[in-house]
């Protein structure tokens, strides 16, 4: 491991998860997207959760999967309230910061609703996969149909669940489409093991139809890693 990588391990372990504060705080309700990411994670893996925010997620991971979990999150207020939890989290930014950790350190990186706030999106995809052995990918879908058709007949930026801050406002900067997603993930040389989309009422689908998926997607989840043909070679 680089001197930078042990530097990012030191930070992280100096907080580490205290698995019975986790565990005394017993059942909560939570998101339906929390309880799909940790279907799709092998109990007593390592995880990074990139801009965990309170560390609601990590938290949940840890007492439902027994996860070995990290966090990095951008906001101080955010790494307070993850760090009140017994985890072990991080200040970072996913744009520049993730060069920092060596290869092949998690099992999975969780990147929740944060892509579209990157300033480079591939870049951080490529980090993604390249730090963990899956990567698992959930955003908002612009493609959506309440978003088409509030562009189409109101003529304004949409405010949905998915979307909920003006445009003025918003921190999102980089918008995307479940197509636009597919064909990033084919421009970085990332396989898409599994593809789920979420409805209007939390509902879940995997993914058949990419047009009629992007139609009617809220919010689309993939499961990722490096192509296995990038690494043969």
């Amino acid at each position: 491991m680089s001197a930078v990588g042990e530097g990012v391990e030191q930070r992280l372990a100096a907080a580490d998860p205290k698995p019975q504060r986790l565990a005394a705080r017993g059942a909560h309700v939570v998101r339906g997207d929390f309880r799909l990411i940790a279907d799709m994670i092998e109990s007593g893996s390592r995880v990074l959760d990139v801009g965990c925010s309170d560390g609601a997620l990590l938290e949940y991971l840890a007492r439902e999967r027994g996860v070995v979990g990290r966090g990095m999150e951008l906001s101080q207020a955010g790494v307070n309230a993850s760090v009140s939890r017994g985890l072990s989290v991080v200040q970072g930014n996913a744009d520049t910061d993730l060069v920092d950790y060596p290869d092949g350190a998690f099992d999975y990186v969780v990147l929740s609703q944060t892509l579209q706030a990157t300033h480079d999106p591939r870049k951080v995809m490529e980090q993604l996969v390249r730090i963990g052995r899956h990567a698992i990918v959930s955003f908002p879908n612009f493609g959506y149909w309440r978003v088409r058709l509030r562009l189409l007949f109101a003529g304004r930026m949409p405010v949905t669940p998915s979307l909920p801050a003006h445009w003025y406002e918003t921190p999102n900067i980089h918008l995307c489409t479940i197509l636009d997603f597919v064909e990033l993930c084919q421009r970085c040389g990332i396989d898409i093991e599994r593809a789920l989309i979420l409805g209007d009422g939390e509902e879940t689908r995997e993914i058949s139809n990419l047009f009629r998926a992007n139609w009617l997607g809220r919010n689309g989840m993939f499961l990722l890693q490096r192509s296995r043909r990038q690494e043969r070679g």
